[in-house]
């Protein structure tokens, strides 16, 4: 049905393959002829596109690659500039302004939402407080975002159907956009990964080493247990949990996927002590066999199976996961058991669910239009 249309996806920018890169990933790989727009395309961070027709907004921009997070101001703009007339399908996958492109009453435009914009709406206030170090910036920076969240509001006015990531994601667009959504869980490549024979003494985080993933609570919790913790990523926070850790700590920065994926299967469990829109990577770690201990909100409630694939833990504070880390340590998981829980967020049934649902919403927007696309 769908390959007759003239379809195109948008989305933020493609500087580094992560999450919401892979989503775009499967989504070129089920329409592979249409063309992505978007602000930045790096093509060493993502070179899984290296094929993908790519229409890039800040091409000529110094710096756009490595700084494109400071060009938030001029985001909506570049948007609305993009001249989406000529297609009959728009797919954005959107966690900050892509959401906002304007198209034609005949085109059909299907937001897959990461998240609503978090530095305007709930993570606004620490946000602006990672400018502490520059507070004339701080200060500046105040009155763009509150410009940015009224035009975030409209721009979602503009979509015609939501996707949301998780539950908890379209309760945020609920609330923040006051818009219904379908939840279409994103594609982890669960098939990769494979459980281990053995698992060594080690706790296991992993991501970028920014404020709101915690990494500081882990860090104080292993300090405090003596328990042995490795950590992968890079980031800015990089400097100061470095002299947070104690001897049992070891940062193995950015390692090769395959390095990873022995790394997820040792650990004798995964820390994921963040509030996270969804979390793929404590789904790598449970595809590898090893179990999880989480912070109770956000979306580990709907991946993590307590007693089965992992444990939670209540509160965001040393005492509450030290609590965590003893009651796992009291606990027997299967790893083979913990795999299967993950087989649902598989990358086929992503492409399999997507195709279904905008096949459906197709069909909903020409009755509503009052025609009969022959297809």
């Amino acid at each position: 049905m769908l390959d007759k249309l003239k379809i195109a996806i948008v989305c933020d920018w493609l500087t580094v393959f992560a999450g919401a890169e892979r989503v775009i990933y499967e989504m070129h790989q089920l329409f592979p002829n249409a063309p992505i727009y978007t602000t930045v395309y790096d093509p060493k961070g993502c070179p899984q596109f290296a094929k993908a027709e790519i229409h890039e907004s800040f091409k000529f921009f110094p710096f756009a690659k490595k700084a494109h997070r400071l060009m938030l101001p001029f985001m909506p703009r570049a948007f609305e500039s993009m001249d989406l007339s000529s297609y009959d399908l728009v797919i954005s996958s959107c966690h900050s302004a892509s959401k906002g492109i304007i198209t034609p009453v005949q085109t059909l435009h299907v937001c897959y939402c990461h998240s609503p914009m978090r530095y305007v709406w709930d993570q606004s206030h620490s946000y602006v407080k990672q400018f502490k170090g520059f507070a004339l910036f701080g200060f500046l920076y105040r009155p763009i975002l509150h410009n940015i969240r009224m035009w975030d509001r409209v721009a979602s006015a503009r979509v015609d159907k939501f996707l949301a990531n998780s539950a908890y994601v379209g309760e945020r667009i609920s609330k923040y956009y006051k818009r219904e959504s379908t939840v279409l869980y994103p594609p982890v490549d669960i098939q990769y990964f494979t459980v281990s024979e053995s698992h060594e003494d080690y706790y296991l985080a992993v991501g970028r080493l920014i404020p709101y993933k915690r990494f500081d609570l882990i860090i104080d919790a292993c300090n405090s247990l003596g328990k042995t913790l490795k950590i992968v990523g890079t980031g800015p926070e990089l400097r100061a949990l470095k002299k947070r850790a104690g001897k049992t700590v070891e940062f193995l920065g950015k390692i090769s996927d395959e390095e990873l994926k022995i790394v997820y299967g040792k650990a004798k469990a995964f820390i994921f002590p963040q509030r996270e829109d969804f979390g793929i990577t404590a789904l790598e770690a449970m595809a590898s066999g090893t179990p999880v201990i989480a912070y109770k909100s956000g979306g580990a409630l709907e991946t993590v199976l307590d007693g089965e694939s992992g444990l939670f833990f209540d509160e965001q504070t040393v005492e509450s996961l030290c609590d965590a880390i003893s009651r796992f340590e009291k606990t027997d998981f299967d790893p083979k058991t913990v795999a299967l829980t993950t087989e649902k967020f598989a990358s086929a049934r992503f492409k399999s669910e997507l195709r279904h649902f905008l096949e459906t919403a197709w069909k909903e927007h020409q009755s509503m239009l009052g025609l009969d696309y022959e297809i």
